[in-house]
């Protein structure tokens, strides 16, 4: 079994965004030329009113535009009186989702912390001894390696190929120093798996370089996939149901590796 790292996709955005470079909060107009009072039309003879709706805005009445008889000089400055453009979030409204700054990336996301604490993702991937994926979820990226260990032989379907009963539980567990954990070791134990997880603070040599190659290349098969490499979806059912996608992908090119 292995894990794997994918930033959401705001980390990345910011990550690509050079330093410095700033939205101009000012609207620059066409030359930034002013309306001229001479050019207006005259509006004395319009009907007096309650005033002019547009949408759900109301204007100015016409007989009180009238009696101003003047447009803005300069109404370019205006714009500088909007706030500016900043980051982006979602806002409920009554014609439904629209964009507004500083929201929160969705479930399952956490600081990454081998990428300068940028919010992301964790793979999680069990497969067998040809790397064919068996198991894969989705945590945060802050989220211990351990603590998936028993939910991912948990969620081991039955394996049918061969006469009798379908395998339930592997005979073998492998998995690297992230896995290092006497009660987990146990708990496997009883429920008849052997294990062979390496310790921390040993030296290397204990084989599994020569065997669990087979998880890190389903990995690198699955992070090939765009929607896997970068988190995009805020909902965490969204990019679950990628991931499991992209296993069903992988288990096809083992059966029809000519097609």
């Amino acid at each position: 079994m292995g894990t794997t790292r994918t930033l959401t996709s705001e980390a990345a955005l910011a990550a690509s965004t050079p330093r410095g470079s700033q939205t101009d909060s000012r609207s620059g107009g066409v030359d930034r030329h002013s309306l001229c009072a001479a050019q207006r039309d005259s509006v004395a003879d319009v009907a007096a009113a309650n005033g002019l709706r547009f949408g759900r805005h109301l204007l100015a009445p016409a007989r009180q535009v009238a009696a101003r008889g003047c447009v803005e000089a300069t109404p370019h400055h205006a714009a500088g009186r909007i706030a500016p453009a900043g980051a982006t979030r979602f806002r409920t409204s009554d014609r439904g989702q629209c964009l507004a700054p500083r929201v929160a990336r969705g479930k399952k996301t956490g600081p990454n912390p081998t990428d300068r604490r940028k919010a992301g993702s964790k793979h999680h991937v069990l497969t067998d001894s040809q790397g064919i994926p068996l198991v894969a979820t989705l945590t945060a990226a802050n989220r211990n390696d351990i603590t998936e260990l028993l939910p991912l032989v948990d969620a081991i379907p039955p394996l049918r190929g061969c006469p009798g009963r379908p395998v339930r539980k592997p005979r073998l567990i492998q998995g690297d120093r992230a896995y290092d954990s006497q009660p987990h070791r146990d708990a496997l134990r009883r429920r008849g798996i052997q294990t062979q997880l390496a310790k921390r603070r040993t030296e290397h040599g204990s084989g599994l370089g020569r065997t669990r190659w087979v998880v890190e290349r389903t990995l690198a098969w699955l992070h090939r996939f765009r929607r896997l490499n970068v988190r995009y979806e805020r909902r965490p059912c969204v990019h679950e149901a990628f991931l499991t996608l992209a296993c069903a992908l992988v288990c096809w090119y083992f059966l029809n590796p000519g097609g």
